[in-house]
């Protein structure tokens, strides 16, 4: 693999386009102060009913509100009024791991039924795709579901060249099925750390192979290995899509907050090899990658340390960002925001709509893009962006 740490390498941050883009901080509001008139000490006031009606839950909704990307169909929540199987029987107690693990490795169309309200479910064990069934797994929390690994283990797994899952072509690397899509689900405190397959990574979900997206979910305080030259994705890590096929992330948070973010050696939120991306209408935010040594890593280090929120290695593939927030998450070494190689030079990446900032990259990054290291076909496409 050719040296990563090469040509088009400065410190420091330079904007592309224009200064950085406020911060995207929501505003205290205080309310309002009000005078009283009454001449004696008026009676306890009766409530009225909307005041003793119950308040409404707020909708779960995660990503940039802002963001007004286009979604193609095929991005876009599934529909899942008719599902093929609930996980619960209406209370929180019904709602276990091992209910989580029988209905992932059944398949189809999967919901929620644990109560009214939120639910976080600590998972005993990683819920694993049996590659023969489905073809489609959909996993749909409601807005009410927290899928935890307890800070112990990688809370979901998908590999069509596990043999362990089941082969179900003679062509495990491509091949369009299962396709998994995660909507309106948190996944909390995942770590993969010590889990060496396929090369680690993955704090929360790994997939290898099949179709994977991510739709109105938020992503926290997940984990995998600190150190290491090509690991990562402390939320998710992906290889080969079918087709190269782009992984879709719509709508969804990860981080999100000082101390909400993910934390591997590299992609402190999403990390692949080869694989293509979209990620339209998204919160990438307080993400780091702490590695240390880069890749290939230099001599007397363990390797890591690029792309605190992506981490994009491999030969063809694209990364598209468009209406995404992608602010204050740092790398060790390159790329603070994003970390994108294409040894055969033939990548391409695109940025629209979008914001980066405050995203220091502690080595190394190409000049004029602030918290991008970039080596591909040709300088990255910014469009309607601020880089700062």
């Amino acid at each position: 693999m050719r040296d990563k740490r090469g040509v088009l390498v400065v410190v420091g941050l330079v904007s592309v386009l224009a200064a950085c883009g406020p911060d995207h901080r929501p505003d205290a509001a205080a309310g309002p102060s009000r005078s009283q008139v009454a001449v004696s000490p008026p009676a306890s006031p009766t409530p009225s009913a909307a005041a003793v009606r119950k308040a409404k839950p707020k909708p779960f909704r995660q990503g940039n509100p802002n963001g007004h990307a286009s979604v193609p169909a095929a991005a876009r929540a599934v529909d899942t009024s008719h599902p093929t199987r609930v996980i619960g029987k209406g209370t929180p107690r019904s709602c276990t791991s091992q209910a989580v693990v029988s209905a992932v490795a059944a398949g189809g169309l999967i919901r929620f039924s644990c109560g009214p309200a939120p639910v976080t479910i600590t998972m005993a064990a990683t819920a694993k795709i049996r590659n023969a069934n489905g073809p489609r797994i959909v996993l749909d929390g409601g807005g009410k579901v927290t899928l935890s690994g307890g800070g112990r283990r990688r809370i979901l797994y998908m590999n069509t060249c596990d043999p362990a899952q089941g082969y179900t072509t003679s062509h495990c690397q491509d091949q369009p099925t299962p396709q998994l899509t995660v909507q309106n689900l948190t996944f909390a405190d995942g770590n993969s750390t010590g889990d060496k397959t396929e090369g680690g990574g993955g704090g929360a979900i790994f997939v290898r192979g099949g179709r994977f997206k991510v739709v109105n979910s938020r992503f926290v305080r997940n984990r995998c290995d600190r150190s290491g030259p090509d690991l990562g994705g402390a939320a998710i890590r992906v290889l080969s899509q079918s087709r190269n096929l782009p992984v879709y992330v719509v709508g969804s948070t990860f981080g999100g907050a000082s101390g909400q973010g993910g934390s591997c050696s590299n992609g402190g939120a999403l990390s692949s090899i080869g694989v293509s991306w979209v990620v339209l209408n998204s919160v990438l935010s307080y993400n780091s990658a702490v590695g240390s040594g880069a890749n290939p890593a230099r001599g007397g280090t363990p390797g890591g340390g690029s792309g605190g929120a992506i981490y994009n290695d491999g030969n063809r593939f694209a990364l598209r960002i468009a209406g995404t927030i992608v602010a204050n998450n740092h790398a060790r070494e390159g790329g603070g925001a994003v970390f994108f190689v294409s040894n055969d030079r033939s990548g391409t990446m695109r940025i629209e709509s979008s914001t980066l900032r405050h995203n220091p990259s502690a080595g190394f990054e190409t000049h004029g893009y602030p918290g991008i290291f970039f080596l591909g076909a040709h300088n990255p496409t910014v469009t309607g962006s601020h880089l700062g």
